[in-house]
């Protein structure tokens, strides 16, 4: 008797390397995100809470930028072939998908970086405190 996870056969390998490959084009994590970091990035990062929470402790490097206030006139200064990677609080808030579909809507590149705060805390990296600028 099949249990709940093999009662519907997985996909075909074809099938698995696609969809799993493509997954890649839509998010990152928070050790990529921290490695480019440290290197110097090539994107910009939007922590999309408020400014409360991004006061509290956000991803040092972030720019505080509440999904809710993604319109094409805040992202004037930056060109239009940014990058832009997405986080929130962590994977039980949708914020960075809200985030960066406001992103795709606008014609921008966009990626999420799974897990948020709570996976960079995860990680053991630091937060750093304090406003940031929108």
């Amino acid at each position: 008797m099949p249990t709940a996870v093999t009662a519907v056969p997985p996909a075909p390998s074809a099938s698995a390397r696609e969809h799993f490959a493509a997954g890649f084009a839509f998010e990152t994590d928070c050790w990529d995100v921290h490695d480019a970091l440290s290197r110097g990035p090539d994107f910009v990062l939007l922590d999309v809470r408020g400014p409360a929470l991004f006061a509290a402790g956000h991803v040092p490097g972030a720019v505080n930028l509440p999904q809710g206030k993604i319109v094409r006139s805040a992202l004037e200064r930056w060109p239009e072939d940014t990058i832009f990677v997405c986080y929130c609080a962590g994977p039980h808030c949708n914020g960075a998908a809200r985030g960066a579909l406001r992103l795709a809507e606008l014609g921008r590149p966009v990626k999420i970086m799974a897990g948020g705060v709570t996976g960079w805390l995860d990680e053991g990296f630091a937060l750093g405190v304090g406003q940031g600028s929108a």
